[in-house]
């Protein structure tokens, strides 16, 4: 801009002394560079309006083909429009399908998705698309590259050949499912009444094995054993669920085995089938067991005498509301192995010990009693665990009072141990010699630390085990650890201490390191042998991948300043697939081959080169202690390093690892912040990371927000005079706070505030039906004391009780059916203000929650805190709203 005025300014100098040689300087000089780009023209871009954001959409990644040439991913719209586009990844060849879903590649050669119309089959080599029939179940077998659909209206199976597009055809199917080997389909047929399941062999020469025949009740819940070579389903009566039978079949003998509760002498008689699958129908790895779930007999309900009074009984392990809340899941539900061979039912939890989960080879189960140690204040209490071997029933005490986070207890994929994580230390439990070992005590560096946010430290993550469970592979801070499962020696596989680069595994999600194993989770196997590929996040909020080997240690894939994610690693083309993005840079698609140049091959929202736009710095700050923090800071578009801006700060705890994201501009906002529309209006925005400190949650927010705020006005870049506060949730009582500790803050808005912590105690977060007291132990506030111990320790952290020192304009808002917040905190609040005759206004929205998710009241908010940032910042003219409020 600075370089397009100056020559403007030269050109006017040069016409008003060549009076004479206007027209030539017109036809030769400036009209070209009107008419034609290739001059060199400086394009003004626009400025970014709320009339534009329409425009903008969010990219999904969807799915990759195999060889990895082509890769599936949808743009999706505010107003609901969205669209399902599969790219080449070299030659950038696209193909669009508007509201398409359900996608797969069918091999190399053939995309699928389904959209209102029915089923689209397209041709990635020749561009030929079929459209069939809306269909309720589709699956491709790339073991004989056939795909299989079921039509929903005439419930005619389809399996077409996608070589030779030969087509079988199977009438009056009802469901199938494709073995793990994907070379049988196990399916069921209704004709008359009657209904079959049988087992149908993909291939050349396909043959049906039928199982059962002319049965007068359906078949349901089809299970595959883990290698395909066993299938179990029920059998169960419409309307009488004590009429149904569980079926075991053996592929490679033909054996079926039925367990029928009326006749099973061992069935226990107050137990039927779970209908609701609480339980999923589960094989052991060696085929000698299947384990299901029980319910109870349903008894008719009688009338309470009590009528429809809730009892909250004084004594009870549980308050009423999650009592309640917990026996609408599967609290009712036991689970039971039934091992066929040897015709013999054994129940293995119980209304004692309800939670269950197997070890890695199903021989034995695991117990506990979510109740243990109820009454207690955390948001889950510790628990005894019991291990059981599910062939005779034998139990016996494994952990005592063991914390019941997902991953703190894990069993091994081969079933050889138990890993758990107690008083900061990995443990090893060797099922067969019964022994508890540290594994983690030798190695001198913590396997724990801040994970979560607004946690207190928890451990940094279990991976899993190596091939055949020789070694278990733990994470530290920066690093993977793989240790021998008796503690006797360990390696470090990475270096990312020295680089101060956190290294994980890559995942789209944690959860896929895991298993889910019933009530828990247990590990998977990590190939040690092969290629590891790792995402890397640094200290500096670089991000990207690198690929582990034995040999070589971590070598970067793609490593920069920016947000690298969501990545696909085709081996057998060594060549990768990932997403990338920056503030200033909408997410695109990239794709690379070995360790050549990245190239991207779809660029979500290519308009934003026509707006102005801001950027985004990560700045580091010290707090009053001298500890170095992060903070992220956003530009406002079209920046003028000769003007001070005014600047919005927003708080909730650590946010400077989201430096690098986009956000689309919207006028739909849950909380009533999008940094991006706040820079193109022309405002710093700044996100400090806070430290918290055991008992001292205020002062550390005030202490960290204060300095990293000071931090950008000792740059010069804004007017001290015109900042203002914004939070949410947590952040909406660090918002809260701050403006009774500081007048730093010009207007401030908190958003479903925590604002009397003496009151907070003792309410309870209905979307969970637990207590709140949790958050003040080690979670969030961190106080560890109750406030009848320490009522002063409450209070001084309470913006409630030091609302008197409030002289910051504060806009509050809230959801009138927050369920996780009560709202009658944001009320106490408004109450204190106006009896103390402060500046302030509440906006309460009728049947909204935590956040806001009627579009009509997201516009709404985020109008409000706009208009109330622009004239206590900008000194515009207020609106109505606010002049009647504050005036």
């Amino acid at each position: 801009m600075i370089l397009q005025n100056n020559s403007r300014k030269r050109s006017t100098k040069w016409e008003l002394s060549h009076v004479n040689l206007k027209l030539v300087l017109f036809s030769f000089f400036i009209l070209p560079l009107v008419t034609c780009s290739l001059w060199g023209q400086v394009v003004q871009k626009k400025q970014l309006t709320e009339s534009d954001y329409h425009l903008w959409g969010e990219l999904r990644q969807d799915k990759v083909a195999s060889n990895g040439k082509w890769t599936s991913y949808k743009m999706e719209y505010e107003k609901g429009i969205d669209t399902l586009f599969v790219c080449n990844t070299t030659t950038k060849k696209t193909y669009n399908f508007p509201s398409g879903n359900n996608s797969l590649f069918a091999g190399k050669e053939h995309f699928v998705c389904q959209d209102s119309k029915g089923l689209h089959l397209l041709n990635l080599a020749t561009g030929k698309q079929e459209l069939y029939a809306p269909v309720s179940q589709c699956d491709y077998s790339p073991a004989t590259n056939q795909l299989l659909f079921l039509s929903k209206a005439e419930k005619v199976l389809k399996i077409i050949n996608l070589k030779n597009k030969v087509t079988d055809i199977l009438h009056d199917v009802q469901q199938f499912a494709i073995s793990p080997s994907n070379k049988e389909v196990l399916f069921t047929t209704t004709a008359h009444q009657k209904h079959s399941i049988g087992l149908l062999r993909l291939g050349n020469k396909q043959s049906i094995t039928w199982i059962i025949e002319n049965s007068a009740n359906p078949f349901t819940h089809f299970t595959w054993q883990e290698m395909g070579k066993a299938v179990a389903f029920y059998s169960f009566a419409n309307s009488d669920s004590k009429d149904a039978r569980l079926y075991y079949y053996t592929l490679d003998n033909k054996a079926l085995f039925e367990l029928n509760p009326k006749t099973q002498s061992d069935f226990p008689i107050d137990k039927v089938f779970d209908k609701e699958m609480v339980y999923p129908l589960t094989i052991s790895a060696d085929m000698r067991s299947v384990f299901f779930g029980l319910s109870p007999v349903s008894i008719e309900n009688k009338k309470d005498p009590e009528g429809d009074v809730e009892i909250w009984n004084g004594n009870a392990k549980w308050i009423y509301p999650f009592e309640k809340l917990n026996s609408m899941y599967n609290d009712r539900v036991t689970l039971a192995v039934w091992h066929p061979m040897l015709k013999r039912v054994t129940s293995i939890s119980s209304p004692e010990l309800p939670k269950v989960m197997l070890t890695g080879n199903q021989e034995y189960a695991i117990l506990s009693n979510p109740k243990e140690y109820e009454p207690q204040f955390e948001y889950d209490g510790p628990r005894d665990f019991y291990i059981m071997d599910v062939n005779t029933g034998e139990k016996e005490i494994l952990l005592r009072k063991q914390s019941a986070f997902f991953i703190y207890l894990l069993p091994s994929p081969s079933g050889k141990f138990i890993a758990y994580f107690s008083d900061n230390n990995w443990y090893v439990y060797d099922i067969a010699h019964k022994t508890h070992t540290n594994v983690t005590k030798q190695i001198n560096v913590p396997f724990f630390g801040k994970v979560y946010l607004l946690d207190g430290d928890s451990s940094y993550g279990n991976v899993g085990w190596s091939k055949n469970d020789d070694e278990i592979i733990l994470y530290d801070q920066y690093d993977l650890w793989a240790i021998k499962a008796d503690g006797s020696t360990f390696r470090r596989l990475t270096h990312g201490r020295e680089k101060k680069i956190a290294f994980k595994i890559a995942t789209r999600s944690d959860f896929e390191l895991y298993t889910i194993n019933f009530d828990g989770f247990k590990s998977k196997t990590i190939n040690l042998d092969g290629d590891l590929i790792l995402h890397g996040e640094g200290f500096d909020e670089k991000t990207g991948y690198f690929k582990w080997k034995n040999d070589t240690g971590e070598l970067p894939i793609v490593y920069g300043d920016r947000y690298i994610d969501q990545m696909h690693y085709i081996q057998k083309q060594q060549s990768y697939i990932y997403q990338e993005q920056k503030f200033d840079l909408s997410p695109r698609l990239m794709f690379q081959k070995n360790s050549t140049a990245p190239k991207p091959f779809f660029e979500s929202n290519p308009h934003q080169a026509k707006y102005q736009w801001g950027t985004a710095k990560l700045i580091p700050f010290r707090n009053s202690k001298g500890k170095e923090l992060k903070a992220a800071l956003y530009y406002p578009a079209n920046y003028d390093p000769a003007k001070k801006y005014p600047m919005i700060v927003h708080i909730y705890e650590k946010q400077s690892h989201k430096v690098h994201w986009y956000n689309n501009p919207s006028s739909f906002m849950q909380d009533g912040y999008n940094p991006t529309v706040f820079t193109a209006k022309g405002y710093f925005v700044l996100c400090p990371d806070i430290v918290h400190e055991q008992g001292t949650v205020g002062s550390n927010t005030v202490d960290c927000t204060v300095s990293a705020t000071n931090e950008i006005v000792s740059r010069g870049l804004v007017d001290p005079l015109k900042i203002g506060l914004i939070g949410h949730s947590f952040g909406g009582y660090e918002s809260a706070f701050m403006i009774t500790q500081t007048n730093l803050f010009s207007a401030a808005v908190a958003g479903a505030a925590i604002t009397d912590l003496n009151s907070f105690y003792l309410t309870i977060g209905w979307d969970t039906g637990k207590p709140d007291m949790y958050r003040f132990q080690s979670d969030q506030w961190k106080i560890g004391k109750t406030p009848f111990e320490d009522p002063l320790l409450y209070a001084s952290n309470s913006p409630v009780a030091n609302a008197a020192h409030i002289k910051t304009p504060l806009l509050l808002w809230e959801g009138k059916e927050d369920r996780h917040v009560d709202w009658h905190q944001s009320v106490e609040l408004y109450l204190a203000l106006r009896r103390l005759g402060k500046k302030h206004v509440m906006l309460l929205y009728p049947d909204e929650k935590h956040v806001l998710l009627k579009p009509n009241n997201q516009i709404d908010l985020g109008r409000r805190v706009q208009e109330w940032f622009d004239y206590y910042l900008k000194k515009e003219a207020p609106a109505l709203w606010i002049s009647e409020g504050v005036k």
